[in-house]
């Protein structure tokens, strides 16, 4: 039976998102997914949000680990069971700002976190709300930031929206022929549209070359969704 080893709320989550070459994706998919595409595009998304009310196995909070930031880079994989296709994310790299958040994900989930100092802004005017995520990479800082509507809407079945936030699986690959799976529940999101954004993320020297040549050119899309009340689950060993 699978075990709740944190909860914690996802809060004002932007979604920058890129077609990538799935020859590019290809060598980092874990044992026993495949890729997954909207419109036949592979898509990769940088992801900013913040972390709230974290406890570990859904009772536990740890001290100053309870609200933090986080940037990832993640794609789109699925799988194929006996009930049918479970669709996930595979993370590039996830971005926090607690060593001890990187050690435990590093150690024990073999997560690829990375520890960087990191700052978030969160405005607000008459009709629009102001949202930014920066972390450092050396001596510059990084963001993302976007300027989007005060008022969201539901999510609209089979859209693009829907795609990027409604795969509920995590996939970690543990080596050539070993997945660790695990469930992320939540209720689907309100999305908020966007206005303007920025997006200055220094690609090459998180996530190597091969991926600079796509993060050239402005996001196909962008996307502020509200986030929800998140409770990540323990999940299978695919071997």
């Amino acid at each position: 039976m699978a075990t709740t080893f944190l909860s914690a709320e996802w809060r004002k989550l932007i979604f920058a998102n890129y077609a990538i070459d799935r020859r590019v994706l290809e060598p980092l998919l874990p044992y026993g997914t495949e890729l997954d595409t909207f419109n036949d595009v592979c898509y990769g998304s940088l992801v900013g949000f913040y972390f709230q009310r974290v406890k570990m196995f859904g009772v536990v909070s740890v001290p100053f680990h309870t609200e933090f930031e986080e940037f990832n880079l993640r794609f789109y994989v699925r799988r194929k069971t006996t009930e049918g296709w479970k669709r996930g994310v595979v993370f590039v790299k996830e971005i926090v700002p607690k060593f001890a958040i990187t050690l435990v994900a590093n150690t024990l989930y073999g997560e690829p976190y990375a520890t960087h100092s990191m700052r978030h802004r969160f405005g607000q005017e008459a009709q629009t709300q102001q949202i930014r995520y920066e972390w450092k990479v050396g001596s510059d800082w990084n963001h993302i930031g976007v300027t989007a509507d005060q008022n969201g809407h539901t999510l609209v079945p089979d859209s693009e929206e829907a795609f990027i936030t409604e795969h509920y699986w995590g996939y970690t690959r543990r080596g050539s022929g070993r997945t660790s799976e695990y469930e992320v529940v939540h209720s689907s999101w309100l999305i908020y549209p966007v206005h303007t954004h920025d997006v200055r993320c220094s690609i090459t020297e998180l996530y190597g070359a091969a991926f600079a040549p796509f993060f050239e050119h402005p996001p196909t899309s962008v996307f502020l969704a509200e986030g929800s009340a998140v409770t990540i689950k323990s999940g299978a060993t695919i071997r």
